[in-house]
């Protein structure tokens, strides 16, 4: 008995060291700006977040206050807070997971610190109870933003931790938070500067979810690594003189583009790695004091200095020093010729820009004096960020369209446009003028017919381009309609126009109810929450208010309904035919959990008894291959419970994989491939090279005489000496296909060969 206690308490001794370890280097990290009783208080919130995790570990086997202490020290080292985001951060999970209420958090605290607690206590946990429930959770997580933007701060922090530990999770848990992260967190880091945490958030997604293409990006860039740094070495040479010469403190940087940035690239291009040149960026950062105008000026030097050595390309200069972007950064891009023939990024700005590009809006209070430009246009952003909330948001479905449309936002570039008297507006890439005119005043927006640009009249639909001069003219007779949603693109604009159409809209689906409602009692059909949903369903309408719109503006003619009674029938008819088992999830419920109970109710005690065997279970349950992303055997899958098509099948690289997952958490499934039956699944196949006689002779014999794999079609375009072709045919697993795609790139002129998925089943 002794002897199984004494390696605990060993043990346990060696975690209390390890713990005061980290503890002592958070203090190291922050010391230079603590002040008066800082140090005391974060040694309050040690000892408080030390007792109330005491009995908790994490799911590695680590004492769970390894966590806490991990994020502090991300919060303060990663992102710059001082001590009230240590504190929050060290407390961050204790309401949470203890009997300690927000009320002990402001007694022992305050109220700022309580605050920001608070604001995590509401949106912890991830979105995974629902599409209404994640997309009212990521509004909490928006009004946080608008009160203390420590609160997403501390949150990215948490989410950062969580990925960099995501190892100890299970597979399908990894590709959840994975998908998330690349959903809502890296594009929320992104919008508030957080460079590094953003690339991080970006890198580990790869990581876990394409881990083979991850390694294979990392290798390649380690193997490369001499070569770039001797070019930017040599590159740099000529620069650093004529910097010195010129009397600048300076520091330049070689710094590569992180591996999901050229793994991107190499997808969107569809190109190899070693064709993707821009693969880093030189940075020059310059000392200067903290004057506005003067930075600018030195800036400026500095790229008259490279363009005396290298050629820029005209159309690669980007100033975003005098219009810096939204979320704060500030930076001169050019890109130039180097004498090796490569085009080279070339990016100038002061270490008080520098620092706000790694470390975004927590920066700003460093620099608060300066009262700049820059932190303006967050709070600018921020203020956007409140008014798009307390418009709309009522019910379920405009939740999770601001979801989708304040995502979609997060990445854009922005334009800059100007008033008739000369005040500068900053709108998002691709606004209109009519998001011009609702950016004003609503009521201009709700009355715009048309706008000048530069004096000559365009319609409300004009794309704004930087530095034009928009006037706006207005008509009271001129209203919103449904057409204006498709013109502008900011959610302000979207809000506003909704909010003037809901009227509208409302009287139509009050009409619609009433017209169905007659028109099922004559068909003998009770309009019940089920047969709504049915209805929902059956004419393709996103929710049941849509249904009935659709029905009062007569969209859909009540005649229909006949079409409806007779497919429901029919339904009913097949389902009373069938031996009865448990009922199918996949067809109704839309749950992923029950699904997984019936799952483990036919797979008995099995180990993956929790797992739907695609293949075996085929007579079992409701399940179709997802078209978007055509899996095939052997490839890493999962499965979505729909809610009137039983579950499709997706793979894990699937395009619309981390929407389906971050979104829609409560219907993924786990799912693998076990089929013993011999079976062909449809794949395609994009070739490229250079074009000669006899070449797709050549890739029809591997592909017909040698592997006895029938193609389903097979296009080639010669264009020039260039060929590009697309093949789609029946493979039995990826082991099968790997094996035709290497004999394909031993075909003489064949350079590229590469899988693809999407439209494979349209005639």
């Amino acid at each position: 008995m002794e002897q199984l206690v004494e390696p605990l308490i060993i043990d346990l001794e060696q975690e209390r060291k390890d713990i005061l370890k980290k503890y002592r280097r958070l203090l190291r990290t922050a010391k230079p700006f603590l002040k008066d009783n800082d140090a005391k208080l974060i040694k309050k919130a040690f000892y408080t977040s030390v007792e109330a995790h005491k009995e908790m570990r994490r799911r590695s086997g680590e004492p769970y206050i390894y966590h806490p202490l991990a994020v502090a020290q991300i919060v303060v080292e990663e992102i710059g807070l001082g001590t009230t985001g240590i504190v929050a951060a060290l407390l961050h999970d204790v309401v949470e997971d203890t009997d300690m209420r927000i009320e002990d958090i402001e007694r022992l605290f305050g109220k700022k610190v309580g605050k920001i607690i608070d604001g995590l206590t509401k949106i912890s946990g991830r979105f995974e109870y629902g599409t209404s429930q994640q997309a009212e959770n990521f509004r909490k997580m928006l009004l946080t933003l608008s009160d203390d933007v420590r609160v997403i701060l501390v949150k990215l922090a948490d989410r950062l931790h969580n990925m960099r530990t995501l190892d100890s999770m299970p597979r399908d848990k990894q590709l959840k938070i994975a998908s998330e992260t690349i959903f809502i967190y890296a594009p929320l880091a992104h919008r508030l500067g957080l460079y590094s945490i953003k690339s991080e958030l970006e890198e580990l997604y790869l990581k876990y979810t394409e881990p083979q293409e991850y390694r294979a990006v990392a290798r390649k860039l380690r193997e490369t690594k001499g070569i770039r740094d001797r070019f930017i070495a040599k590159f740099m040479e000529p620069i650093a003189q004529d910097l010195e010469a010129a009397g600048l403190n300076f520091i330049l940087k070689g710094r590569p583009k992180s591996i999901y940035s050229i793994w991107n690239k190499m997808r969107k291009q569809n190109k190899p790695f070693e064709e993707i040149y821009d693969l880093f960026a030189i940075r020059i950062v310059l000392e200067s004091s903290a004057e506005n105008d003067r930075e600018k000026a030195i800036c400026w030097q500095a790229y008259s200095i490279v363009t005396d050595h290298y050629k820029p390309n005209p159309d690669r200069l980007k100033d975003f020093l005098s219009t810096p972007r939204a979320n704060g950064y500030q930076s001169l891009h050019s890109t130039v010729m180097s004498k090796s023939g490569q085009w080279v990024e070339v990016q100038i700005r002061t270490t008080r820009m520098d620092e706000i590009a790694e470390k975004g809006y927590a920066a700003h209070w460093k620099y608060k004096g300066n009262d700049t430009k820059v932190r303006g246009n967050i709070e600018q952003w921020i203020t956007q960020v409140r008014e798009t909330l307390e418009n709309g948001f009522g019910d379920k479905t405009a939740a999770i369209e601001f979801l989708d449309e304040f995502r979609s936002n997060l990445f854009n570039e922005e334009v800059f446009v100007f008033t008739p008297k000369g005040e500068l507006k900053v709108l998002q890439s691709g606004a209109t003028a009519l998001d011009f005119a609702f950016d004003i005043h609503s009521e201009v927006g709700a009355h715009c017919m048309a706008a000048k640009v530069g004096g000559i009249l365009v319609p409300i639909s004009y794309v704004l381009n930087n530095g034009d001069q928009v006037e706006i003219i207005t008509s009271s007779k001129q209203k919103p309609n449904e057409d204006w949603l498709r013109v502008v693109v900011t959610s302000k604009a979207r809000a506003r126009i909704k909010d003037f159409l809901k009227e509208d809209n409302r009287r139509y689906e009050t009409d619609g109810k009433q017209i169905v409602e007659k028109k099922l009692k004559v068909l003998g059909i009770d309009l019940t929450a089920e047969v709504v949903n049915q209805l929902r369903a059956f004419f393709e309408c996103k929710t049941a208010a849509d249904f009935f719109y659709r029905i009062g503006k007569g969209y859909i003619q009540p005649d229909e309904l006949k079409r409806f009674k007779r497919d429901k029938e029919a339904k009913e008819r097949k389902s009373s035919d069938v031996v009865h088992t448990p009922p199918l999830p996949g067809n109704h419920t839309g749950d992923g959990k029950t699904t997984t109970k019936f799952l483990k109710h036919i797979h008995g005690d099995r180990a993956d008894s929790d797992t739907l065997l695609i293949g075996d279970d085929m007579d079992k349950i409701d399940y179709k291959l997802a078209p978007c992303c055509n899996p095939i055997a052997g490839d890493d899958v999962f499965g979505f419970v729909t809610i009137n098509e039983g579950i499709k099948i997706h793979r894990t690289t699937c395009p619309n994989a981390a929407e389906l997952m971050s979104k829609h958490g409560n219907r993924i499934i786990k799912a693998k491939w076990e089929s013993s039956k011999e079976e062909a699944f449809l794949a395609g196949l994009y070739l490229s090279g250079t074009d000669r006689v006899g070449l797709v002779n050549d890739v029809t014999r591997i592909i017909s005489n040698e592997l006895h794999i029938n193609m389903r079609g097979l296009t080639i375009d010669t264009k020039d000496g260039v060929f590009n072709g697309d093949i789609k045919l029946y493979v039995q697993d990826t082991r099968h296909l790997d094996v035709l795609i290497d004999k394909l790139e031993q075909v003489e002129g064949v350079y590229n060969v590469q899988r693809f998925d999407t439209n494979l089943n349209v005639k």
